[in-house]
């Protein structure tokens, strides 16, 4: 018994070795990366911190529609638009 607990304990230190450097190998492959996905990152908390504030977004189309109602009616035509179009393609997928 006592054998295979040591085997056990060698087999374990070598996959952690393994892992580590697996590890190491993957942190070293994805470094470029690292800055695009973080701003990818960033935009997504943007989208759901919109999406569970809607009042945010109303008030500032509101004050936009108020100042600028030419540019508002273009964008909620391209809005409404986009919209059809991701209902669309989510019935779709």
């Amino acid at each position: 018994m006592s054998e295979q607990l040591k085997a056990l304990e060698h087999r374990q230190q070598e996959l952690k070795i393994q892992a580590s450097r697996e590890r190491i190998a993957l942190a070293e492959h994805f470094e470029p990366w690292e800055k695009p996905l973080s701003w990818a990152d960033k935009g997504i908390d943007t989208v759901n911190f919109l999406k569970s504030n809607p009042i945010l977004w109303t008030s500032a189309f509101a004050a936009l529609a108020h100042y600028k109602p030419k540019l508002a009616s273009k964008a909620l035509a391209v809005g409404w638009g986009a919209m059809k179009i991701i209902k669309s393609v989510k019935k779709l997928v």
